[in-house]
């Protein structure tokens, strides 16, 4: 992929900052900070079609599986991707950009829609070194129960969600979301259905 205006993303030296959502050291140890995932279910046809266009983005890593350590520098690096990321794109609905239903694509012109804001962050934080386990695309209802796809980010402090309807870094249950599938953190290309949480329900208010 060429990044074109996406190049200046990745800067590593940033400010130190702290997570929006307020998360304490004493509560990392809470698996309700993370989604509980469920049993294999249906890829989405948009990843599919995707990884026929781009198969070497969507291979399995042989990388170590696990989690973002947070640190203030990784939280600052993932807070800095998806306020640019979020700030450069022109949202442009499939149908209006490919004249296509459902098109998960890169947004190398300028123009897209959820997915591809996704799809986008989740490519600048592999090239930052982050694990593909850790980068998980994601289907959710949004308040309206209309289909919307995030980024989910797996860290040992919790499952952060990347929005392009937000730029604020926030943990899932502080999402107005029903989260429906996700990727394997084992293989990019299996998706599981999201379970209840241990102690959170899965629609919950901002």
């Amino acid at each position: 992929m060429n990044f074109g205006f996406f190049k200046h993303f990745i800067i590593l030296s940033f400010a130190c900052l702290g997570f929006a959502a307020g998360v304490g050291q004493g509560q990392a140890q809470s698996r309700s900070l993370f989604l509980e995932f469920g049993q294999a279910t249906f890829t989405p046809t948009g990843w599919a079609e995707f990884c026929a266009r781009y198969k070497g983005d969507c291979e399995k890593s042989r990388g170590r599986l696990g989690e973002i350590v947070s640190s203030d520098t990784n939280v600052a690096l993932i807070d800095r991707v998806n306020k640019q990321v979020n700030h450069a794109i022109k949202p442009l609905s499939d149908a209006d950009h490919w004249r296509e239903i459902d098109r998960w694509d890169y947004a190398e012109d300028g123009s897209g829609d959820c997915e591809d804001y996704a799809l986008v962050k989740r490519k600048l934080l592999l090239a930052a070194g982050f694990p593909q386990s850790a980068l998980l695309m994601t289907v959710v209802r949004d308040e309206n129960m209309d289909g919307h796809a995030v980024l989910t980010v797996r860290t040992d402090r919790g499952d952060l969600v990347l929005d392009n309807m937000s730029d604020q870094l926030r943990l899932w249950f502080r999402t107005p979301y029903r989260f429906v599938k996700i990727q394997s953190q084992q293989d990019p290309n299996q998706w599981v259905a999201i379970g209840t949480a241990i102690t959170r329900p899965q629609i919950v208010s901002r």
